[in-house]
């Protein structure tokens, strides 16, 4: 910690090791030179292994047929939906921390952003994963692209949620995409200069695109970072909102509602956060990297958790009021039917994860408890994955005619596709830990005198040996 006579009294710094300029770029590039940990290549391994799991078992699913999943006439939605809609969610708060924040000047999102951003795109990969599998005939899935063509009158059909939902996250990822990249090429250039000649160093210059640091070219940057930000900003709330039409624009008791389109935005951005905090809880204690992500960095994210997490608990019980309000029988008898039919046990994991757990975060010393900070984040997660569960599972079981009515129950190849999203996800992640600054070195330089005077210069620090250009 720093001494107290630099440090104000009313803030906290962001940067809570005394560091130069050259100690931070150090810090933050020396993960990238050093040899992997062995925890590292135990993580790498295991998320390796669920990826293959998750390749052989879709590779299965494509040759047999999706009938290999535990789907029937009554409920023709379950895993597939769920975990699209899942990942969907998960990618959230990438654009949140980077977009939005940075328009607010939230000076605390500089350590966390370039890992939120990676996370969406990663998210945004493993949610594409299941339209494309649930179409059936992936190898035709060209057909949704409005591309010319020679077929005449035959096009898609545009009232298709699918079609929508294909058109969001292709918009979504391009923009995501654009504006990480964008914010990369700072760091692309220092990794660049620091690099000794050979194949390592021309990748890298490839990728800055001529960077050279000058004022006309950091004044360009910072504009065309300005105006990504603001492009990406209503993506935060049209893509899940649009994925919330799925299931709003339907006639299916439990999912005709209006309060889908805010209620699923909240949900998102509560899952994206309670993600961001598990990978940032880990990277910081295997990395060392506890100065750059500092406590006031979790604190930050566990209380807009516990904002986000009462909008999603006043939506449970707004669904509740408006069942009843309604005088509808269908959609009363849905909603009595998930909290006491027979999957009732989803519902109350839903409800314990999401609306009960939160609440323990009032607590400033739980709050501020990297431990309870770490698996407050995985009950959440469980949580949010419950909850589009019960949305898409109970509201289908249960028809319009008791005659119609049936169950469902996930087969292993569903189980297995499940964990090789995950195995993807933690896989890539993995990958861009090693490959690429996992912190914005310029961000977080330009924050490094946050709270502290002007006249109190942090003490000089040898340069790492690491990093050294032979």
């Amino acid at each position: 910690m720093a001494d107290h006579a630099s440090v104000s009294s009313l803030r906290e710094p962001l940067v809570t090791k005394p560091r130069t300029l050259a100690g931070i770029t150090d810090d933050i590039l020396g993960q990238m030179q050093r040899r992997p940990t062995a925890r590292w290549w135990i993580a790498f391994s295991l998320a390796a292994a669920l990826l293959l799991l998750g390749v052989g078992t879709v590779t299965y699913e494509i040759l047999t047929g999706i009938g290999t999943w535990g789907l029937n006439r009554t409920v023709g939605w379950a895993f597939d939906i769920t975990n699209f809609v899942f990942w969907v969610g998960i990618g959230h708060a990438g654009t949140l921390i980077s977009a939005i924040l940075f328009l607010f000047r939230q000076k605390w999102r500089t350590s966390i952003n370039r890992s939120a951003e990676a996370m969406t795109l990663f998210a945004v990969m493993c949610a594409g994963v299941f339209p494309l599998i649930h179409m059936g005939r992936p190898w035709v899935g060209f057909f949704v692209f409005p591309y010319p063509n020679d077929r005449g009158p035959l096009w898609v059909n545009f009232r298709s949620p699918l079609l929508w939902d294909v058109f969001a996250i292709s918009t979504y990822f391009t923009v995501s995409a654009v504006f990480w990249f964008v914010g990369l090429v700072p760091d692309l250039a220092t990794v660049r200069d620091r690099l000794p000649p050979g194949l390592k160093r021309r990748i890298f210059a490839v990728l800055a695109m001529g960077w050279t640091g000058s004022a006309r070219i950091w004044n360009r940057y910072e504009t065309l970072y300005m105006l990504l930000a603001g492009l990406a900003t209503p993506l935060v709330l049209s893509v899940h909102t649009i994925v919330s039409m799925d299931f709003a624009t339907s006639v299916i008791p439990g999912w005709h509602t209006t309060i889908f389109p805010p209620y699923f935005v909240a949900g998102a951005v509560f899952s994206g956060f309670a993600m961001v905090l598990t990978l940032m809880i880990v990277a910081r204690a295997v990395m060392g990297l506890d100065h750059l992500i500092t406590q006031r960095h979790l604190e930050n994210m566990a209380k807009i958790i516990i904002v986000t997490g009462g909008i999603v608990g006043l939506a449970y019980g707004t669904e509740f009021f408006i069942a009843w309000f309604s005088g509808s029988a269908y959609e009363r008898f849905t909603f009595i039917n998930r909290a006491t039919g027979p999957f009732a046990w989803a519902y109350w994991i839903m409800v314990s994860c999401n609306v009960i757990s939160p609440q323990l975060l009032w607590f400033k010393k739980l709050r501020t408890s990297t431990v309870a900070l770490f698996v407050l984040s995985l009950v959440i997660n469980v949580g949010m994955w419950f909850e589009r569960f019960v949305i898409i599972v109970t509201s289908l079981h249960r028809d319009f005619l008791p005659s119609s009515w049936g169950t469902y129950a996930p087969t292993k190849i569903e189980v297995f596709t499940l964990l090789g999203s995950f195995g993807l996800f933690f896989t890539l992640f993995l990958l861009f830990v090693r490959a690429l600054p996992v912190i914005s070195i310029g961000e977080v330089k330009s924050v490094l005198g946050y709270a502290r005077p002007k006249l109190a210069a942090p003490p000089a620090e040898p340069a790492s040996s690491v990093l050294e250009v032979a």
